[in-house]
This record gives structure tokens, C-alpha cells and sequence, in this order.
């Protein structure tokens, strides 16, 4: 179906995560531009991490944040199987099957920390041992309300977040097809990401970005966008998962189209 026919959408996200969203945006007839705002790197001491957290068999829960967290973070895993894992959605949890671990805890609905909360499994944890595998400088609501509920929180911060550094000439292309109305929305999951999009853009794509749609979703990326200074008119998903992203494009492309036609 040609569902996004006409629509091109600016995907922002890592190179190594963005390629299962432009598939869904291309197979509905739209036009998905890559545009990387932020490089995901393991960070240097891994080892040193490793040593430190003593044997993860001593932890009676893994609390994975994101799918990068497995990607950087699931050797920490070892060989066992048996260990009581969590995933804060749908992504992280499918990643953690890929490397071949089953997930004990994951929330019913949402992809973020208010959603894993929320499980029944970590209402009450008192004297229970939980390791927070995430990236450098992540939030801090999970483990702080864990600790609050009795448990003991290690993290394992396995990965960094560092803005992208586009090419001149990869700025410049992105500037003529945002001015030629090439580009209908553009994609934040996350408001580190969002924040290293304005960073790195020109300063007239920064100000199309007002008169462009942010895809999200997450609130609290609605939020910083305002907190920026962003125009931004926001088409909120009901997750930040591709599938969430690409329905709520959907919609708002057919009610936009709508409107052009009343």
C-alpha cells in the first residue's frame, strides 16, 4: 500500500537501528531519509565493568534499558540461562531472544521506565540484588524507584551516546531537500537525541524544523522539543517501537490530507 505516498520522513536515529523503520516507512510509499544525530560506542572498559559487578549470578534481576544495552551489554550474560531478566519494551526484549535469553519481566504497555515500573514483579523489592544494564548518563527514575522499593541497584553502564558528525556535504544535501519540501517529519525517540539534532543541523534546517512534524514516542521528547524552543507540530505514537511510529505517521498523513481537501 502507498499509505506515506509523497511523505518524507527524516530518520534520525543510530546507523545500526534506523534500517527496520525506513523499510516500513519505503513498503507504505514514503520516502525515509537517513540522517544519524547520534553514534552509539561501547565504552573502553568493558572488562574493567565486568570485574567489578563480581559474578551476575549474584543479582536477582537484570534490568536491560534499551537494545543497545544488549548489544553492548548482554556478554555480561554469559553462558547462563537461568538468570531473571527485564526489558524496558518490546525491542529490548526482542534483542535479548536474538542472543538467545528469555525475558521474566516486561511491561504490558509502553516502552520506557514509568512502564516497567508499573509490572507487578517490582512493586515490592526489598533486599532483592538488581543490576541496571544501560549507557552512560542515563536516567536515573528506574534505579532511584527500584531503591526506593528496597532494592539494591548496581548499574552497568556498557555504551555512550555521542552526537553524530555529519559530512558538509551530507548537511548541505539534507538542506536543499528539507527547502525543496522534501522532508514532512523527522523522528526523535529519545530528547538526547533530539537535542543532538539541533545541534548539528544547519541553522535553516534548525528553522524548518519548526514548520516540520516531530515523530515520537515518548511525551517527555514532547517536552525537551518545547523546552528547545521547537515549533514543532507533535504526532505522538504509542511507542517508540517502528511499527508505533510508522501507524501514527499513517494517521497523521491521512488527517493532514483530509484537511487539504475539506
Amino acid at each position: 500500500m502507498d499509505r506515506l505516498a509523497r511523505v518524507g520522513v527524516l530518520v534520525t536515529r543510530p546507523q545500526h537501528q534506523a534500517q527496520g523503520l525506513c523499510r516500513l516507512i519505503e513498503a507504505e510509499g514514503g520516502s525515509a531519509v537517513r540522517f544519524p544525530a547520534l553514534e552509539i560506542l561501547p565504552v573502553a572498559d568493558r572488562p574493567a565493568i565486568r570485574a567489578s559487578l563480581g559474578p551476575v549470578d549474584r543479582y536477582h534481576l537484570v534490568v536491560f534499558v534499551s537494545a543497545n544495552a544488549v548489544r553492548f551489554g548482554a556478554e555480561l550474560l554469559g553462558q547462563r540461562r537461568e538468570l531473571r531478566l527485564a526489558a524496558i519494551g518490546r525491542a529490548t526484549s526482542q534483542a535479548l531472544n536474538a542472543a538467545g535469553h528469555r525475558v521474566s519481566v516486561l511491561p504490558t504497555g509502553g516502552s520506557d521506565s514509568e512502564s516497567l515500573l508499573a509490572a507487578p514483579q517490582l512493586q515490592h523489592m526489598a533486599g532483592q540484588r538488581v543490576l541496571i544494564v544501560r549507557g552512560k548518563g542515563g536516567r536515573e527514575l528506574l534505579g532511584e524507584t527500584l531503591a526506593r522499593r528496597g532494592a539494591e541497584v548496581t548499574y552497568a553502564e556498557v555504551y555512550e551516546r555521542h552526537p553524530a558528525k555529519p559530512s558538509r556535504e551530507s548537511l548541505e544535501q539534507l538542506e536543499t531537500a528539507w527547502r525543496q519540501g522534501g522532508i514532512d517529519a523527522y523522528t526523535a525517540t529519545s530528547g538526547e537525541l533530539l537535542e543532538a539534532l539541533v545541534g548539528i543541523v544547519t541553522p535553516r534546517c534548525r528553522e524548518l524544523m519548526d514548520s516540520t512534524a516531530l515523530l515520537t514516542g515518548a511525551t517527555r521528547v514532547a517536552e525537551r522539543a518545547a523546552k528547545l524552543g521547537l515549533g514543532s507540530p507533535v504526532v505522538l505514537a504509542a511507542g517508540p517501537d517502528d511499527e508505533s511510529l510508522v501507524e501514527a505517521l499513517i494517521r497523521w498523513h491521512a488527517a493532514r490530507e483530509r484537511l487539504r481537501q475539506s
